[in-house]
């Protein structure tokens, strides 16, 4: 080989640093761009929010990045929506194994945010004060959008095909029938205030307590069958985007899912979060603290999210698309977006060990278990698996499946009504 045709192939070589960059910004043009917005009116202060543009799957990698928006509506004080608002984030983060692609990240997300729930909720009722505070927790992931809830605030997706979906599932006594079972079967009551006379008044209510909701974080004056655990639902959007608005119940008590999509079609996220908070007032006044995040998900060659066209009326409209995972709490609340919208995951049932999963949680090198909850390493004396049964029970197999601390195991008995809300000493 001549030393011309030698010169010509060093030439063409490109250094590894070169290839690299232009698979980092190759892969940042798949992404889509986040636009956002939001607006508050305050009665009694006690609604909270974050958003976080800035996250990374791994630490110091941009191309790693994810954001999270989340609304966090308190009640009986805004302490343990403060608390939420500080931790969540670090504990579902913490539960998500390092070191593993996207794709895993993805996967094991829904499992990370019910510990990261449940262990905010225990590490909160530690601090011995009662408020409260319901939860809607969003994280966005390039296409994918992983919402999980507690409560009655609500995330809606907005779709090019104008539809709007449902991703969260409201915890409400007065209309979610499986909750009023559940927290019955857990040793709750649930009714209406009584007022002198013997009538019945307002919304149904968990005694004791007299809590609307069925799932929160906090309310340490309530039962224990009020649980955390989230309803989890994850989805894929196409390269056509979306748009996604998060709001307190102060907006969803004046406005349905679809007047609050069809009320800020068209205008920037920013202006239409406040247009969606004024629209509610207008609705029905200043009757509670009203907070509102929009935030759309737009393809990286559109400066703006583009506009949603007339819906057609044909066969297609009533077509759905199939899920890939088992259990689909709510069928009022499936998505119907052909070719728009991709359900990846959806499950919110409150039984932990349903949520958490079977897979062994046992570092072979140090012989430790970690729980899977609160992520702290023990020896197995110290803990029982999630899948055993009661404590010394016959038929208790505590080495099998996912592992709980004595702390969080207890916490898992409580929700199910298996032990008193009040610790009692066995002796």
């Amino acid at each position: 080989m001549s030393q011309t045709e030698v010169s010509g192939m060093k030439a063409t070589l490109v250094p590894l640093a070169t290839l690299i960059g232009r698979e980092l910004r190759s892969e940042k043009v798949e992404k889509p761009y986040l636009k956002y917005g939001q607006a508050a009116v305050a009665k009694k202060g006690e609604d909270c929010f974050l958003i976080k543009t800035d996250c990374q799957r791994t630490h110091s990698n941009p191309s790693t990045s994810f954001s999270v928006f989340a609304i966090f509506d308190g009640h009986n004080g805004i302490s343990a929506a403060i608390f939420a608002k500080e931790n969540l984030l670090a504990n579902v983060l913490s539960a998500i194994p390092q070191g593993i692609s996207r794709d895993e990240w993805l996967h094991a997300l829904p499992r990370a945010l019910v510990a990261g729930f449940v262990k905010t909720d225990i590490e909160f009722q530690q601090k011995g004060e009662t408020s409260g505070t319901t939860v809607t927790f969003v994280v966005i992931d390039g296409w994918t959008v992983t919402v999980a809830s507690v409560g009655d605030s609500r995330c809606i997706l907005d779709t090019q095909g104008g539809v709007v979906s449902l991703l969260t599932v409201d915890h409400r006594l007065e209309e979610n029938e499986e909750e009023r079972a559940r927290v019955t079967a857990s040793g709750g009551e649930v009714g209406r205030l009584n007022v002198f006379g013997g009538s019945e008044v307002g919304p149904l209510r968990c005694w004791p307590g007299g809590l609307c909701l069925s799932r929160s974080i906090g309310d340490t004056d309530v039962g224990e069958f009020i649980v955390p655990i989230p309803h989890v639902k994850q989805v894929k959007l196409s390269n056509a985007g979306g748009r996604l608005i998060i709001a307190s119940d102060g907006i969803w008590d004046a406005l349905s899912s679809d007047l609050a999509a069809k009320s800020c079609r068209g205008l920037p996220a920013e202006l239409a979060a406040k247009l969606v908070v004024k629209e509610a007032l207008r609705s029905r006044g200043l009757k509670d603290d009203t907070t509102c995040l929009v935030v759309d998900i737009i393809p990286s060659d559109h400066p703006v999210l583009p506009p949603t066209p007339m819906k057609k009326q044909n066969i297609l409209a009533s077509l759905i698309f199939g899920k890939k995972t088992r259990n689909s709490v709510n069928k009022r609340n499936k998505l119907s977006s052909v070719g728009v919208v991709e359900e990846l995951f959806e499950e919110g049932s409150a039984m932990l060990a349903e949520r958490l999963g079977k897979d062994s949680t046992l570092d072979e090198n140090s012989g430790l278990f970690r729980c899977a909850v609160c992520q702290v390493d023990q020896p197995p004396v110290e803990g029982l698996s999630v899948n055993s049964g009661p404590f010394f029970s016959p038929a208790s197999k505590p080495w099998e499946g996912l592992f709980l601390c004595a702390k969080c195991r207890n916490k898992k008995d409580a929700m199910e009504g298996k032990r008193l809300s009040t610790p009692t000493v066995i002796l």
